[in-house]
């Protein structure tokens, strides 16, 4: 379990920061998103109560080992809660099956006062108490207008709270000290640190018998109670769990008890999962749905970002005045990659190591790993630096608010999307399951630099071949370009040399070879439209384009002698379409040309090559017209 360990070095390394207003959570703390705040004197007193603004809802609470894990019973938070716990006058509000709230109450009230009689007790945790004894907190919500009532009955309306149902809201405290004549104490309750020292102390003495624990190798006290709210504060997910003990599904006959399974202290576990809220918190990337992506350096360098595109990395990396500047020759491309990589290099420890997780809960209640990966700091970026060498590719990209035509590599998004997705109101859209399935595949790729699966630059292959199920022109474009940088990307995977971007002339394959006069047919008669033609009009090689890629012998046929009347429409300014099909299909073995089989992958190489050469000083923006937005 060496992701535990990691995380755990991570706690221990950087225990109390708050990056980016992200605390670390510190041991017997987690998140709650609270729908009321609640202010209070330090004698108890009531001072004023109001609802919380989503945007700042997510308050550190303390919690015990059965209140952080709780999903069903009655399991107290030692502080802040849901009004049916902390609320004496609950019942006379509220309605449903847990309008009778004196069980919660008094279990809640219960460990409040051994709390506050401890030893290790805090003016806070005095004042909330001293304040909910008195049992009139709904009513000083409701006088406060935080709470709304039936006129007719007197309990409480359908109306919510941030989305909230009323009787389900969470509280939490802000205490008024008498004594703060500076005013510099801190009255936020969920911001207070003395506060979580006083509960860390006291909770202490409750905690788990002492064992084994399997991470440290120490007797220490431990924990079967392990937190949920791992990728958010409603996240009811867990990573590790044994609570299934009557159905006899995690033992399967092999241990006797979940002790003989697994055994880990309560402060590594504590450590280990605020350590991963942390970093969810402060980098995570929620990719779909479910799925949590985590990317991190031992020492927490700053790591390019493994879902974009090398011009979307930029963004992030270049200053403000580079932003303008755009690759659009393999040198310039080469030389901002380079760049780019060695920015990283330079912050980063290169024997540190760097650590890839995916989480993803497949029920709402359990939170698997589905890739964990750990490489040394230099391997790292150096398959970062070849993924996006080996996937570059020429093409259309929005550049402050113009339409440019730039080297760039592709991102896992993009990918996913042209392979798998479908065209819909004039947006490439992929189902939520696949494209979290493909990402979770292309990672290790541009991570590890493992080989491209074949089924995606096959789909991507497929799709290319099939423009007409593109009502965008500037959408196909997209997915032919995206399949030229993948296939690009196979060919080293698979070592059959290296792609050139620009035209090979001396490329003698034979779907290259098709895939160029595919080009110029389709050029060849665009430039017979009228201006208000242009980008409506579909091409006979367009048109023809998806029978052409399976039988391209039989095809090309139909499709010359469709092109003949534009051909001859344009005149003398035909003759370089004539010659330049002419010497292709001079380089073409006859029998090769006659061949019945498909065309390989490649003859979109072909056809984007020769296509951007067609066009006057690499200025192609064709389908722009109808360009996605």
């Amino acid at each position: 379990m060496s992701w535990t360990d990691e995380l755990y070095k991570i706690y221990e390394n950087n225990c109390g920061k708050n990056d980016f207003g992200i605390p670390m959570l510190p041991v017997s703390h987690s998140t709650a998103n609270a729908q009321i705040e609640l202010t209070l004197k330090d004698n108890g007193e009531f001072v004023s109560a109001h609802p919380v603004d989503k945007s700042d809802a997510v308050t550190i609470i303390p919690v015990t080992e059965d209140s952080g894990s709780r999903s069903s019973g009655i399991a107290p938070m030692p502080l802040a809660d849901k009004l049916v716990y902390i609320a004496g006058d609950y019942s006379a509000y509220a309605e449903g099956k847990r309008a009778d709230n004196s069980d919660y109450f008094a279990a809640y009230l219960k460990r409040l006062k051994e709390w506050r009689d401890s030893e290790n007790s805090h003016p806070a945790v005095k004042a909330v108490c001293a304040y909910l004894e008195k049992s009139c907190i709904m009513k000083d919500l409701v006088e406060s207008g935080v709470l709304k009532t039936d006129p007719e009955t007197g309990r409480l309306d359908s109306s919510k709270i941030s989305g909230i149902a009323q009787q389900d809201a969470f509280v939490r405290f802000r205490i008024i000290y008498s004594d703060d004549t500076t005013g510099e104490k801190e009255s936020r309750t969920w911001f207070d640190s003395e506060l979580y020292d006083s509960f860390i102390t006291f909770n202490s003495a409750s905690i788990g018998h002492s064992q084994l624990c399997y991470a440290t190798g120490k007797i220490l006290p431990c924990t079967y109670k392990h937190p949920a709210k791992i990728r958010n504060a409603g996240d009811k997910a867990k990573l590790i769990s044994s609570n299934d003990e009557t159905e006899s599904f995690t033992y399967r006959g092999r241990f006797a008890d979940k002790k003989e399974t697994l055994s880990v202290s309560y402060d590594f576990s504590q450590k280990m999962h605020n350590a991963l809220k942390w970093l969810i918190a402060k980098q995570g990337m929620n990719i779909e749905n479910s799925l949590m992506v985590i990317v991190w350096a031992s020492a927490l360098q700053p790591l390019p970002d493994i879902r974009k595109s090398f011009s979307q990395c930029c963004d992030d990396e270049f200053p403000d005045e580079e932003a303008e500047y755009v690759p659009d020759t393999e040198a310039a491309y080469s030389l901002m990659l380079n760049k780019m990589i060695f920015g990283y290099e330079k912050d980063m420890d290169m024997s540190s190591k760097v650590m890839i997780m995916g989480l993803d809960a497949a029920t709402t209640g359990r939170l698997s790993i589905a890739m964990y990966t750990e490489l040394e700091g230099s391997a790292f970026l150096e398959n970062i630096k070849n993924w996006h060498n080996e996937t570059a590719w020429p093409r259309l990209k929005k550049i402050s608010d113009n339409y440019k035509n730039i080297i760039d590599s592709f991102g896992v998004y993009e990918i996913a999307e042209c392979a798998f997705g479908t065209e819909q109101n004039g947006v490439l859209k992929c189902k939520s399951e696949i494209k979290t399935d493909t990402v979770i595949r292309l990672i290790p790729c541009i991570t590890e630099g493992r080989k491209l699966p074949a089924d995606i630059m096959r789909n991507l292959y497929e799709k290319a071949s099939n423009p007409l199920a593109y009502e965008s022109g500037y959408n196909h474009r997209k997915v032919v370009e995206t399949a030229c940088g993948v296939i690009k990307k196979y060919n080293y995977d698979h070592k059959k040399g290296v792609i050139s971007m620009s035209l090979d002339h001396d490329n003698t394959e034979r779907s290259y070879l098709y895939g160029r006069l595919l080009a110029v047919a389709d050029k060849a008669e665009s430039d017979s439209y009228d201006e208000s033609e242009k980008g409506k009009r579909i091409t006979n090689a367009k048109r023809y384009w998806n029978n052409f890629s399976s039988r391209p012998y039989r095809t090309w046929g139909v499709i010359e002698q469709k092109l003949r009347p534009y051909l001859d429409k344009q005149g003398v300014n035909s003759v370089k379409y004539e010659k330049l099909i002419q010497e292709i299909m001079n380089k073409m073995d006859s029998e090769e040309f006659k061949s019945p089989k498909a065309l390989e992958p490649s003859y979109l190489l072909g056809y984007h090559c020769q296509l951007s050469e067609l066009y006057p000083n690499k200025s192609n923006t064709e389908g722009i017209e109808n360009k996605e937005e």
